[in-house]
């Protein structure tokens, strides 16, 4: 069979790669044609028509600033996909532009599987009446998105969350501090996220951490999309490493972290590191989000467990002297962390055990051969 896998941001391009890997299992036969990143790039040996460098866009402000690059990917992929006329479309999150590839495959008789659900149930919820004529299987990693799809009458497949594959399989590194340097000072993991809009305005926050943990060292988690001196403009001279493609790694070492709301607060929880949860970005990009959205948390861990079980510092809450009073707590008072933990165990009960991407290549593999 022919997939055609599009990913736009970097956790997208994570599940992307394990779930190819699972599909050559599945079908020998499989061929890809991609839109994503690095990883999709090793895991299918073939070069991304765009990267994901090229387009992840995040906030409404940043969207309309960047509305002729959208434009452009959007023509550039639809031909592409006529070009290669895949036996199925596989869209991974990413729905501002992956409805509008969805509903242009449709027209032109094209398979769609939807892996990673749009988040349709934080805001816009009507958007499900275009996704049940638009996509043919969606593929739920969220235990709570298959009652809400249901209540709409859009029977979908709920395969578990590929985050566990992605931790299950990752080989850690014993030696993580030796190899970076780190000295036996207690770590604090700073993950600004991989957006440039994010880091901007979230890192300045986390790097003035530093005068107010002496007896700790902080690592930050570098995004694939940068180097080393881009971070370097926002720590100056204080010695505050960046590792690479070592998040996991670095987590796994840390006492606590400092986690940019998205897919890592999740990861954090999983591997079940105390965590405080950060967000901040464009002040209208947060006024018109906050009136859209219609969830009570922003984290995955909050939002799977439908309570608060890591805190949430958003926007004007967002400062070092917020972020520090909850370092404090996660560190120093026993009762505090070992709440988080708790909370953590609740979370994994409910993600339940690895296999998602194997679980969603069997669907796809399936479907695609169903005529």
């Amino acid at each position: 069979m022919k997939y055609y896998l599009i990913a736009g941001e970097t956790s997208g391009d994570l599940h992307g790669a394990n779930l190819i890997h699972a599909l050559k299992k599945e079908d020998d036969q499989a061929t890809f044609c991609i839109v994503g990143g690095d990883q999709m790039r090793d895991a299918a040996n073939e070069t991304p028509l765009i990267h994901t460098s090229e387009m992840a866009f995040m906030g409404f402000i940043e969207v309309v600033r960047n509305l002729s690059t959208i434009s452009k990917n959007l023509k550039t992929v639809k031909a592409d996909i006529l070009a290669y006329k895949p036996d199925t479309l596989i869209l991974i999150d990413f729905p501002g532009f992956n409805l509008k590839i969805a509903s242009f495959a449709k027209k032109h008789g094209i398979r769609v599987c939807y892996y990673i659900s749009p988040k349709i149930w934080a805001w816009n919820q009507g958007r499900v009446h275009k996704i049940k004529k638009i996509v043919d299987h969606m593929l739920c990693i969220l235990p709570f998105e298959v009652d809400f799809y249901k209540s709409f009458n859009y029977p979908v497949d709920y395969v578990g969350n590929p985050l566990l594959d992605a931790i299950d399989a990752y080989k850690f590194n014993p030696n993580f501090k030796e190899d970076n340097k780190l000295n036996e000072r207690p770590v604090i993991a700073l993950l600004p996220g991989s957006r440039k809009m994010e880091i901007e305005k979230i890192l300045p926050e986390m790097v003035a951490l530093y005068y107010l943990f002496p007896g700790h060292q902080f690592v930050i988690a570098g995004a694939p999309n940068f180097d080393l001196s881009y971070y370097q403009t926002y720590i100056g001279d204080l010695p505050i490493p960046v590792v690479f493609n070592q998040t996991y790694d670095l987590l796994k070492s840390a006492d606590a972290a400092v986690v940019t709301s998205g897919t890592a607060t999740l990861e954090t929880g999983i591997l079940k590191i105390p965590q405080v949860v950060v967000y901040k970005a464009n002040k209208i990009s947060v006024m018109i989000a906050r009136y859209l959205v219609k969830v009570p948390f922003i984290s995955l861990v909050n939002l799977i467990n439908d309570y608060l079980s890591v805190r949430e510092l958003i926007q004007e809450d967002c400062t070092t002297r917020d972020i520090a009073d909850e370092l404090k707590l996660l560190i120093n008072d026993a009762a505090h962390r070992a709440s988080v933990m708790e909370n953590y165990d609740v979370l994994a009960e409910k993600l339940g055990t690895p296999g998602a991407s194997q679980k969603a290549a069997k669907l796809i593999a399936k479907y695609s051969s169903a005529d």
